[in-house]
């Protein structure tokens, strides 16, 4: 066994942070009641309105922004049996606007939609299929009168003219929660839009949204992990909602909605004391709680009805499932645990790293992934507010059985139960744990989704902070006990197999008239949004030269960015070449994970990082490569003497080597097997033909030639090569003195880079087979090499026509005629000099809905659409997003890395937001005109080849099928 080995500035952390934390109870002043937690650093303050909600508030000044999150504490596990999905497209209709917001004259819309609810009970209601069709056309027809009283997206149009970002929404198990990221000067307005958006709900527009909602069922379908977690859930709880009943919800469900139902649920509900709103970032805590009563104290108070608690009996034997679907092999085993914040959920959470941690240091991480012996292998525990599930995954090697796969990870749990893990482990894994807190918190981000997560959890924030000191207290002969108690034969095994999914639901397309958008209107309460004034935020532009401090160590640079905010350091050593100049580079520095040294072990060598509470990462791209160390500042001088005798010492290994290599080649085939693997490789290849970067590999008699000695002389030599240094922490002279032993001279350069030419783009259509129930589309377009003068431009047409949930290409495809759950067009600058900009078009819908997406498309681009406000509002958000977002911590170094390949020198943002200022509709559209109109496109298909419209696809160019070996390159 070896000795515990834990610095004494690690020590020092872990006794500093297990503190006592106790609820206190304040008074501001202007008599707002709150708690706070002793011993907090994050500040976080918790009130509670008269009316029940719940107000959790904390500061970040990292930039002038607030995160935002309203949870409602329900979700798909209150969903009504018999209207399974409801919580889901609830929170989509919750983005349609109310009585004030998203119509032009509401008591005829209401009148219409009253109608349309009442068609929809009797579509329910009906068996007989054609008489359920010609309701459905009814439907349609009603809702197509209804709409010409609806504006569409007049919610994000309100978000967006705020400057917004990360406009979302999710549903889960037991919560639905809003998200907006805001600048601080707009949190009245941003109050002013959620209290008037959860004031009431209105279905307008419901039924083509309702036919976006079944496109994103259509995208689970194609989703291998969808698959096997709906197949695991299902196993594991076979009475509790958990697993009975899917967020999504059933294809039945959906095509059979209750407009009755789901306002019974939103007014059940989305009632204050069911609900949150979770704000940090910069705010004032007195002027914020007083601002959030104004608008959210109102709200009414109302009982929750009494919830019927399932409970599930214990599992006595292993319950197996089979899935199927045309990607590589693998298998899931799945325990039932407890719910969140309970000892024994905590217990499996620390099994969980004891096999597999972000040092890569577990058990199955050295047993199993480290000596190769399958294609991967990984645990983690999930709880849940109700139960919770313990996960061991694995993919199996091409001819390696499941049951020698499920061997591999049962021995492994068998090691757990007998106490054969090291003394020490048990305290890095709580050491890791206060670093990854310690990282999360930082951001204002980490830090609310943490809130809103204790909120839906029904914890206490005293509870929350104080986890970690329940972790601490967990031992060894309790995660002795614990494994021996809860791991028998009483698990689920999910299998998932190559082959045809059976069991996939193809339905046709229901045949629905566009509804109308009404962009140009607006109503009164939207003017009023856009028209308020807010005070003013500056933007600030970062000087590289102060914010960056520079210095050399020989003839190397090091540049050097504070950490203003915690403890944690990162040393980078970062080389100006990578793939393009050799790719066997690469191919060493994925075997040198493999191996060890004259003095360690691969496996000891991964312990010794793991117990230092410092990560390593190898990254390397065509143009770059970067070895990067982050963790606890007071052990990095440790971390940099470890990675620099890894590198300087290591030991090749050519049996090792010999193992990597057929890993490698057996991932490649897995590659070929993976959906979103073989678009990517689609769509490459519509850019750059049979030469590119991603097929130019380095081939298999090759890889199987080269003696690892060799490989391994050029991973000993890095240091002889130019590199800078950037150091990321608190003490400037003590990473430099860390790091300085190890730093030489330039001996060697680099090979010169080898160049891929992209083609240029005329109108030829890529085709490859994939049994899916969808179809995705991706046109690419060459446009002109990249133009520092039209950045803001591109930044507006993005905003204006192509992205987000305002923008015109989503409204037309999605909210007027529900062609598709996914469509963008996007204008992408090179980020090199000299280098091409390019347009993207990209359409994921059902394979018969295709040809009509393509054609709306294609409509919406043949001018660029003439709308003033919306034109306005998009230049005012983008303006807003800029002026409000701050470049800090180690971004201000990457961001002047990637700055000097547009061979910039100074903060690009600056001209930008000149730019931006001056646009105007006109010009915007001179540059779509020129820079995008004239365009022709490449297209990449993939999708099941019987169910193309080739009709549709001549029309788009010279049709080619290609083949995985063709697109890949092996």
């Amino acid at each position: 066994m070896k000795k515990l080995f834990i610095s004494i500035s690690l020590l020092f952390m872990m006794n500093a942070m297990a503190q006592k934390f106790e609820t206190q109870t304040k008074t501001d002043a202007a008599g707002y009641t709150y708690q706070t937690v002793k011993n907090d650093q994050s500040g976080v303050r918790v009130y509670t309105l008269k009316n029940g909600l719940k107000v959790y508030l904390a500061k970040n000044d990292d930039a002038p922004r607030i995160q935002t999150y309203i949870p409602v504490r329900t979700g798909s596990n209150n969903d009504p049996s018999d209207n399974t999905g409801l919580a889901h497209y609830l929170e989509h209709m919750v983005f349609k606007g109310t009585s004030h917001l998203g119509t032009q004259d509401w008591g005829k819309e209401k009148a219409l939609l009253t109608q349309i609810s009442d068609l929809y009970e009797q579509h329910k209601a009906e068996k007989d299929p054609e008489k359920k069709k010609a309701l459905y056309k009814k439907i349609d027809e009603v809702s197509q009168e209804a709409s010409k009283y609806a504006i569409a997206n007049e919610y994000d149009k309100a978000i967006s003219s705020l400057g917004a970002t990360g406009t979302n929404a999710h549903t889960w198990l037991d919560e639905t929660v809003y998200k907006n990221n805001i600048p601080s000067n707009e949190l009245e307005k941003w109050l002013k839009v959620e209290k008037e958006r959860f004031s009431e709900l209105v279905l307008r527009l419901f039924h083509t949204e309702l036919e976006a909602v079944y496109e994103e069922f259509n995208r689970a379908q194609d989703n291998d992990g969808r698959l096997v977690n709906y197949a695991m859930m299902e196993a594991l709880f076979p009475k509790h909602p958990n697993g009975q009943q899917t967020t999504i919800g059933t294809s039945e469900h959906l095509k059979s909605p209750s407009m009755v139902a789901i306002h019974k649920y939103f007014d059940t509900y989305y009632v204050p004391n069911n609900m949150a709103v979770v704000l940090v970032g910069d705010l004032d805590f007195d002027k914020t709680i007083k601002m959030v009563d104004q608008y959210f104290g109102t709200f009414k108070y109302k009982e929750l009805p009494m919830k019927k608690m399932v409970s599930e009996e214990p599992m006595t034997s292993v319950v197996s499932r089979t899935v199927k679907s045309p990607s590589t092999p693998r298998m899931t085993l799945a325990w039932r645990t407890d719910s969140y914040g309970t000892q024994d959920a905590r217990l499996a959470d620390v099994v969980a790293e004891i096999l597999s941690n972000n040092g890569d240091a577990g058990l199955i991480d050295l047993n199993i992934n480290q000596k190769q012996k399958t294609l991967g292998a990984g645990a983690y525990e999930s709880a849940f507010k109700t139960y919770g599930a313990f996960v061991l995954s694995v993919v199996p090697k091409d001819g390696q059985g499941f049951d020698d796969a499920k061997k591999l990870l049962l021995d492994q749990i068998e090691l757990v139960k007998k106490g054969q893990f090291p003394d020490w482990m048990l305290h890095a894994i709580v050491n890791d744990m206060k670093v990854q807190r310690m990282k999360g918190w930082e951001t204002a981000d980490g830090l609310a989704t943490t809130l809103y997560s204790t909120y839906i959890n029904n914890r206490t924030w005293e509870q929350e902070l104080d986890e970690i000191n329940q972790y601490e207290g967990i031992s060894k002969a309790d995660v002795v006990k614990f494994a021996n108690d809860f791991f028998k034969d009483n698990y689920v095994v999910v299998y998932k197999e190559k082959g045809v999914n059976d069991k996939l639901v193809r339905v046709q397309n229901p045949g629905i008239t566009p509804i109308k958008l009404n962009r140009e209107a607006q109503s009164p309460f939207l003017k009023e949004i856009i028209n308020a004034k807010s005070s003013d935020i500056k933007p600030q532009f970062i000087d590289f030269n102060t914010a960056i401090a520079t210095s050399t160590i020989k003839d190397k640079k090091v540049s050097f960015v504070k950490n203003k905010y915690n403890e944690v350091a990162q040393v980078n050593y970062v080389f100006p070449f990578g793939t393009d100049n050799d790719k066997e580079l690469a191919l060493g520095v994925t075997a040198l994970q493999y191996l060890g040294t004259d003095k360690y072990t691969p496996e000891q060598l991964k312990e010794e990082f793991y117990k230092l509470g410092i990560t390593n990462q190898f990254r390397t791209s065509n143009d770059q490569m970067i070895i990067a160390l982050s963790g606890l500042e007071s052990n990095m001088k440790k971390g940099v003497e470890l990675m620099n005798h890894w590198i300087n010492n290591v030991k090749a290994d050519q049996a090792i080597y010999d193992q990597t290599v057929k890993t490698i080649l057996e991932s490649r085939e897995v590659a070929k097997k993976d959906k979103n693997r073989i678009m990517a490789a689609l769509t490459n290849y519509a850019k750059y033909g049979k030469e590119s970067r991603l097929t130019d590999i380095i081939s298999k008699e090759r890889l199987q030639s080269i003696n690892v000695n060799e490989l391994m002389s050029k991973i000993k030599t890095l240091n002889d090569y130019p590199y800078e240094v950037f150091l990321y922490g608190e003490d400037q002279k003590g990473l430099e003195k860390a790091v300085k032993p190890f730093v030489e001279n330039i001996k060697l350069q680099p090979a010169k880079a080898k160049e891929y030419k992209e083609l240029a783009t005329e109108g030829k259509v890529y085709f490859t087979s994939y049994d899916m129930v969808q179809m995705e589309m991706s046109k690419v377009a060459k446009a002109g090499n990249v133009n520092l003068a039209n950045f803001g431009k591109a930044s507006v047409f993005n905003e204006y026509f192509g992205r987000g949930l305002s923008s015109i290409v989503f409204q037309e495809i999605r909210e007027s005629k529900s062609l598709a759950y996914s469509a963008y067009v996007s204008y992408a600058n090179a980020t090199e000099i000299n280098k091409p900009n390019y347009v993207t078009n990209y359409i994921g819908t059902q394979a018969n809905k295709l040809p009509l997406a393509v054609a709306a498309m294609n409509e919406l681009m043949v001018e660029l659409p003439q709308i003033p406000a919306q034109f306005e509002n998009a230049k005012g958000s983008a303006l807003k997003q800029i002026a409000s977002n701050r470049i800090n911590r180690t971004v201000i170094f990457y961001n002047q890395l990637s700055l000097k390949k547009l061979g910039v020198d100074h903060d690009i943002r600056k001209d930008v937001y000149a730019e931006i200022q001056k646009l105007t509709l006109p010009e915007l559209t001179r540059f779509y005109n020129t820079e995008v109109k004239p365009l022709s496109y490449n297209t990449a298909i993939i999708g099941k080849k019987e169910n193309l419209n080739m009709e549709s696809i001549n029309k788009m160019g010279t049709f080619t099928e290609v083949s995985l070996e063709e697109i890949f390159g092996y």
